[in-house]
């Protein structure tokens, strides 16, 4: 989500700051007037790489995206591009009825999808629809068959909500609200990926008096919990990831220290 211009406070993105002490890439690529997906991701991402690698540096990627880092190790599918009239009728459609659809066609990618991710479930329909195959026939190699060097940084259950919470907190106290409403006349509500972003998401819901602010902001650390166990099931399950246990002490001597021991 950080590649969205304007997408600042909800995605934490890094600050001016931040990014001038430490070389970012694929900060504001687009606008929300603009579409983005995986296939841009991982060109923009490798030809990032190379220029890293052409200045003697080492890249570092970093983030929660897991599906996006398969892509990048492991390549993209050979499936059809999307296509906008099957994509609308698919998007119209009740999650439940999508599902059934999904169990019936291709039990196997039924079993092993995020069935509360209605974008994965509809992307698969979608292939399943344009082609008549099973989409789990389009899936890159098993990312575990292989070993990049993958780090995944975790910790307790507890301290992990504690620290959602008090982000969810400060993103309001610092405007999320204000960048939220701002970002209504740049198209964020006619994007269909950035309008699902964690915190503004639920913000548009109250806008439209769905909810109140502070049910809002509850939802928001609610949903932040649930993607973050999302992950880690993700992580755990597509990746031979080598996994740093921590706890609030961590600190990047002792995250150095691990790597060093870990042969990176």
């Amino acid at each position: 989500m950080q590649v969205y211009r304007g997408l600042n406070i909800g995605t934490a993105k890094p600050t001016a700051e931040e990014q001038a002490s430490i070389p970012h890439h694929l900060i504001d690529v687009v606008d929300l007037s603009q579409s983005f997906d995986v296939a841009q991701f991982v060109r923009l991402a490798k030809t990032a790489e190379e220029g890293i690698r052409a200045r003697n540096r080492i890249p570092i990627y970093c983030g929660g995206t897991g599906f996006y880092f398969k892509a990048l190790l492991h390549g993209l599918s050979a499936a059809p591009p999307s296509d906008p009239l099957v994509r609308s009728l698919l998007e119209s459609t009740p999650l439940p009825q999508l599902l059934d659809e999904l169990r019936q066609r291709d039990p196997i990618a039924f079993s092993s999808i995020d069935s509360k991710n209605p974008r994965r479930v509809i992307r698969a329909i979608e292939i399943i629809r344009l082609t008549g195959r099973p989409f789990s026939e389009f899936q890159p190699p098993d990312p575990k068959s292989s070993s990049p060097t993958l780090f995944v940084l975790n910790t307790t259950t507890n301290e992990l909500r504690d620290r959602i919470n008090h982000r969810v907190d400060r993103m309001f106290e610092i405007g999320l609200e204000t960048e939220t409403r701002s970002l209504l006349d740049q198209g964020l509500r006619e994007n269909r990926t950035a309008q699902q972003a964690l915190g503004y998401r639920q913000l548009l819901q109250h806008f439209e008096g769905l909810c109140s602010l502070a049910d809002a902001i509850e939802l928001v650390k609610i949903r932040t919990r649930q993607f973050a166990k999302r992950q880690i099931t993700f992580f755990k399950h597509q990746f031979a990831a080598r996994w740093i246990e921590h706890s609030k002490d961590l600190t990047p001597q002792s995250v150095h220290t691990v790597l060093k021991e870990s042969g990176c």
